[in-house]
């Protein structure tokens, strides 16, 4: 009795095929929970303790990505302990592909983010950079998506070739008159990467100069000391040299000061004394050197070399205006007096 139940053809498979099937796919599901359940999650844990990301991010693609896989792959290889009709079949085939093309799709995706995410920690946690690879994504995505349609489409039988031929004529056609947009679209990239400045940095780009705003696709925006905003192309800048004020470690400083002909010569030998004592007596200054340099035409010349250990530019007037005090003070004790223009008119009685 029991042989003729397990032996009744349905659908050209035996109860018996159908009963191999359930108990196949209970047994794999099984399996697949004491997986998750136990394995999964001790593991899970000792990854929490760890300081490390990197097994976190491979907790959490096998959960989200392999798993489902799993619980597919479970019924995918059940079903084959019954005859299927070549349409089911063939059906079965190509959902077997989707689910391996989407989940594929999605841990490539994850892993891309789990590197920009580390890169962006290297860098600081730069806000600014978050926003550009944020935009970085959202073009990955579409790029690993499309690129995923096609492969799946290609699956199904339709002829791929030529709708890529047909693609690639409309590409060229479409790079050659947006040569331009894609031209700012690779130096976005290129600025991203090797980061020549980034948003808050004072540049100077020709007799342009102000502090970097926005770095978009196309363009970046500049806000000039005038207080307009001064708007380039990626390309113009990478094309560019650019000199970036706020990665400067220290500041030269090169100025002259003259004092009158009538100077004696004791006190000219004073007066490097004199700016050596002053720049040294202020803090964030390295005194280089200070020379009488020239014989003007009104003046003796002194040049003086210092350094700013800031590149904050207020910082440096500040500090220039504190030496000058301070010159102008121990000039005015030593009764030494600073050179203008003058002229002197002899006048002959005879």
């Amino acid at each position: 009795m029991i042989n003729d139940i397990l032996s009744l053809n349905i659908l050209g498979n035996s109860v018996f095929n159908y009963l191999k099937f359930i108990v196949l796919v209970i047994i794999g599901m099984i399996v697949a929970k004491i997986f998750e359940k136990i394995i999964l999650s001790r593991l899970k844990k000792i990854a929490e303790k760890t300081t490390t990301s990197i097994d976190d991010f491979f907790i959490e693609v096998i959960h989200k990505c392999v798993l489902p896989v799993g619980y597919f792959v479970v019924i995918y290889v059940s079903l084959k302990v019954l005859y299927l009709q070549d349409g089911l079949k063939n059906v079965i085939d190509k959902l077997a592909i989707a689910v391996v093309t989407i989940y594929g799709v999605k841990f490539l995706l994850k892993a891309i983010d789990y590197s920009l995410g580390i890169y962006w920690k290297i860098r600081k946690q730069d806000i600014a950079l978050k926003k550009s690879l944020t935009g970085i994504v959202r073009i990955l995505r579409v790029v690993i998506w499309g690129l995923a349609i096609v492969f799946f489409l290609d699956n199904l039988g339709f002829n791929i070739s030529a709708v890529i031929a047909g693609l690639g004529i409309g590409g060229v056609a479409v790079a050659l008159a947006a040569q331009a947009v894609l031209g700012d679209l690779f130096s976005y990239f290129a600025i991203l990467f090797d980061r020549p400045f980034e948003i808050g940095d004072f540049i100077i780009i020709g007799d342009f100069l102000g502090t970097v705003e926005h770095i978009g696709i196309k363009t970046t925006r500049i806000r000039s000391l005038g207080g307009e905003q001064v708007v380039f192309s990626n390309t113009d800048l990478t094309n560019s040299r650019v000199r970036n004020y706020k990665r400067m470690e220290k500041r030269r400083v090169v100025f002259k000061l003259g004092v009158t002909y009538q100077t004696p010569h004791v006190k000219l030998v004073e007066i490097p004394k004199i700016i050596e004592s002053t720049i040294k007596s202020i803090e964030d200054t390295v005194f280089d050197r200070a020379h009488f340099s020239s014989y003007g035409a009104f003046s003796l010349d002194f040049e003086v070399v210092y350094y700013v250990l800031s590149s904050d530019y207020n910082k440096y007037m500040d500090i220039q205006q504190k030496i000058n005090l301070g010159i102008h003070k121990e000039f005015e004790t030593k009764n030494i007096e600073f050179a203008y223009p003058t002229q002197t008119l002899f006048v002959n009685k005879g």
